[in-house]
């Protein structure tokens, strides 16, 4: 990649799109027309080079409020849309923490598809078998638990009402790590499951969380925090969880705040609070809040309100990302920031948690969760291991 400016390619071969999102009658008849890379050393506004660039290659979305339309018969469908954790955070002026673990990740991708009637071709056949090594983890248990009590005496000071703590693993691999991680899209509940990937990285995603989509003209997100195992003992005690309610209620609030800067005055509102819903071996509370677009809102003034998401950060935010950035070792990479689609007529990203990514011969994956002032240390790690425990398992293969 040139330094100070991103990377587009042009005129990319048809491939079969796994990204989530895609409108389901168009995912193999698409060819990739366009694609932009950028990361956070080249420079400007990730929010707003990604805007421009839909603009330039035929989606507009610089006024949210309207709808749109698709026409699956011919021209632009739609553009794969990855927005890293870091370039969230460098959007809005914030310190992206420590650098992540897969350096040829971009912190953007934007990649434009048209319509084709052309078949896709198919994928060559993987050079060599998939194997998976060992997982070595960035830090101890002893070091994220110790993550957390700093955390509390934040809490306690009144820094912040809640922090988000995320630790990383790599293992390494060898083989084509695109199947490994396009089996990620088959787990129960993984709403955003899909594969992104380019010149030596992939990722994979199974998340259930969406980040902001637009539906029926309405901006809807759907944070998800608190979490117990899958059974009918973890659901009654994640339900009766005060300490679980309180950190869910303050990342709604966050959320509401969030969509407030950008929507029309008055209409912001929780549609459901507390669901519990399945996500593979676990119970997870999710709630829906929904505002109406402000008359102009576009995508960028959007994702510098949502990004990075209100439940993988804490409360305030901006206090939250920088106790995130001097506590976390390594970046979050992958994890923790926006994956979708944005099409004429559509607009939806999931947060990139249970996430892996490729990066030269190893594998990385992130896992964290909310910690309060009621959090204990021993039930926080073992929570970011039960989080990460499915994904591990299905890249193994």
């Amino acid at each position: 990649m040139t330094r100070n400016r991103p990377d587009v390619v042009e005129a990319l071969p048809q491939v079969e799109v796994d990204a989530p999102g895609v409108p389901p009658g168009c995912r193999r008849r698409l060819v990739e027309t366009a694609r932009l890379h950028w990361s956070t050393g080249d420079g400007g506004d990730p929010a707003d080079l990604a805007q421009r660039f839909l603009a330039a290659h035929g989606i507009t979305r610089d006024d949210l409020s309207r709808p749109g339309r698709h026409d699956p018969g011919a021209g632009v469908c739609g553009a794969a849309l990855y927005l890293s954790a870091a370039a969230g955070a460098y959007a809005i002026g914030v310190s992206p923490g420590a650098p992540g673990p897969a350096p040829a990740l971009p912190d953007l991708v934007v990649a434009v598809y048209h319509h084709t009637d052309r078949p896709a071709a198919p994928r060559p056949p993987a050079p060599a078998p998939w194997r998976l090594g060992g997982w070595r983890d960035s830090w101890t248990p002893a070091a994220h638990a110790a993550a957390v009590g700093a955390v509390r005496d934040a809490i306690a000071r009144g820094d912040v009402y809640q922090v988000n703590v995320v630790g990383h693993a790599a293992a390494p691999y060898t083989g084509d790590p695109l199947p490994a991680l396009a089996r990620l899209a088959a787990l129960p509940g993984a709403r955003y499951g899909g594969t992104l990937h380019g010149p030596g990285w992939a990722l994979g995603c199974a998340s259930p969380e969406t980040l902001i989509a637009v539906e029926r003209g309405r901006l809807v997100t759907r944070p998800i925090k608190g979490t117990r195992p899958a059974t009918p003992a973890g659901r009654r005690d994640l339900l009766a969880s005060a300490k679980e309610r309180a950190e869910h209620v303050m990342i709604v609030d966050l959320e509401r705040n969030d969509l407030a800067r950008v929507a029309r005055t008055g209409s912001v509102r929780v549609d459901e609070l507390f669901a519990v819903r399945r996500w593979c071996d676990l119970w997870q509370a999710e709630s829906t809040v929904s505002a109406a677009p402000a008359d102009g809102l576009g995508l960028a003034d959007l994702l510098r309100a949502v990004c990075p998401g209100g439940s993988v950060t804490g409360a305030p935010k901006h206090a939250a990302l920088a106790h995130i950035a001097a506590l976390e070792p390594v970046g979050r990479g992958a994890s923790m920031g926006a994956l979708g689609w944005v099409g004429p007529d559509r607009l939806d990203l999931g947060l990139t948690i249970r996430t892996a990514a490729a990066d030269g011969n190893l594998l990385h994956l992130w896992a964290g969760g909310g910690i309060t002032w009621d959090s204990d240390p021993a039930a926080e790690v073992a929570e970011a291991a039960a989080k990460a425990a499915p994904i591990r398992a299905l890249l193994a293969g």
